[in-house]
């Protein structure tokens, strides 16, 4: 590659968080541009208020298919944050539990949702690999059937830090044949996994449009028909009464538009290749690298990684300066940067999850940003060799 060419490539801005946000969509953007254009109010029975309440419709379609649900069972909300507190808070509430049982790698957002119910709070550990302790989910279950509680379960499905696939599938045996319920985050798992909401045993599913290439501030619950009584907004009668407040229409076309065509595209990068590429160069350039989650399952657009001593504010300020950007895990904690409350569910030793870094990867990412970010992580990680040999020299 000439000189000039790995100069550019290291200049050019490259976005390698997709895990935090994924770009618009341009056929998304075009959707909201155009529903944006309409007027009146999709509750309205006259001419203009059909004519949104048919983008509405049309989208709630695309991400029902998108989620293996029905129309029925999908109700907009105004972000994944909010379909995970009204199907905990809510549900703590309509469904009469005794007590919520959450995984101590689940999302900020179900952790202070589930404080937030006033009920007593299970949490229950994840492995050394990332994986929910399922035996802790069946004795918490058991010790709520002596005392003749039911338990709200609320888990997710791949976590957003490490991309480590969860033991759902173990987790609906135990919640689905019992009184108990079961609610899944399923935000990073939407249009990578197959959902199958409705063949499935959980209750209630959180997704989201921003993760997918739509716009944010908008999300879905998936909720089966009993649990049609959990609300958070009572408001109004929108969405059949389980949501009030005048639906975000260009939003949502935004987000059915999404639904259609980001699962196509995503196939399409080839993120799989993409994230091996950059674990393969990293482990080159640092063999003492340690991979977040390697022997578990792992969805295939992300990795959580550590090189040993170089502190993931270090990295990412330098990696920044060259118009990479990446980050060291969720995006959701009031942009702090230090161990992360999963790291350390995992048992990772404090002064390593101070290294960790967190790259994701989308429908748009290509062979050249990895090679960018190779490019500036050798750099940011020769300069930091540098230093460490000259305070020990």
């Amino acid at each position: 590659m000439e000189r000039a060419d790995r100069c550019l490539m290291a200049t050019s801005p490259t976005y390698l968080d997709h895990n935090a946000s994924a770009p618009l969509l341009p056929e998304a953007r075009d959707a909201i541009v155009a529903t944006l254009a309409l007027t009146g109010n999709p509750s309205s029975v006259h001419g203009h208020g059909r004519a949104l309440r048919a983008v509405i419709d049309k989208a709630r379609t695309s991400v029902a298919k998108l989620a293996g649900a029905t129309r029925e069972q999908v109700v907009f909300t105004g972000s994944a944050t909010e379909a995970i507190t009204q199907a905990i808070v809510g549900g703590a509430k309509a469904l009469g539990v005794g007590g919520i049982v959450v995984s101590a790698g689940d999302h900020t957002a179900a952790l202070k949702a589930a404080e937030a119910t006033g009920l007593p709070v299970t949490t229950v550990g994840l492995d050394r690999d990332g994986q929910i302790e399922v035996d802790e989910i069946a004795a918490a279950m058991q010790r709520a059937d002596i005392l003749g509680h039911r338990l709200l379960v609320a888990v997710h499905l791949v976590n957003n830090e490490t991309g480590v696939i969860q033991p759902v599938d173990r987790i609906e045996v135990l919640v689905g044949a019992s009184p108990h319920y079961l609610f899944v985050d399923a935000v990073q798992a939407f249009g990578k996994l197959d959902l199958e909401f409705q063949s499935r045993a959980p209750d209630m599913m959180a997704v989201s449009a921003h993760k997918i290439g739509g716009p944010a501030g908008i999300g879905a619950l998936l909720v089966k028909g009993h649990a049609d009584e959990v609300r958070l907004i009572p408001g109004g009668g929108q969405e059949t009464g389980r949501r009030g407040g005048t639906e975000a229409a260009a939003l949502i076309a935004g987000f059915g538009t999404a639904a259609e065509i980001f699962p196509e595209r995503l196939h399409a990068a080839g993120v799989d290749a993409l994230i091996g590429m950059a674990e393969t160069g990293l482990r080159r350039m640092a063999p003492d690298m340690v991979i977040f989650g390697e022997h578990a399952p792992r969805i295939g657009n992300v990795g959580n990684f550590a090189v040993p001593g170089l502190k993931n504010a270090v990295a990412m300020m330098g990696l920044d300066l060259k118009g990479i950007s990446i980050s060291s895990g969720s995006a959701c904690s009031s942009g702090k940067v230090g161990p992360s409350h999963v790291l350390k569910a995992m048992g990772v030793p404090a002064e390593l999850g101070d290294c960790a870094l967190r790259l994701s990867v989308g429908w748009n990412s290509t062979e050249a940003d990895i090679a960018a970010f190779l490019d500036g992580f050798g750099e940011v990680l020769q300069r930091h060799r540098e230093r460490r040999n000259n305070r020990a020299a």
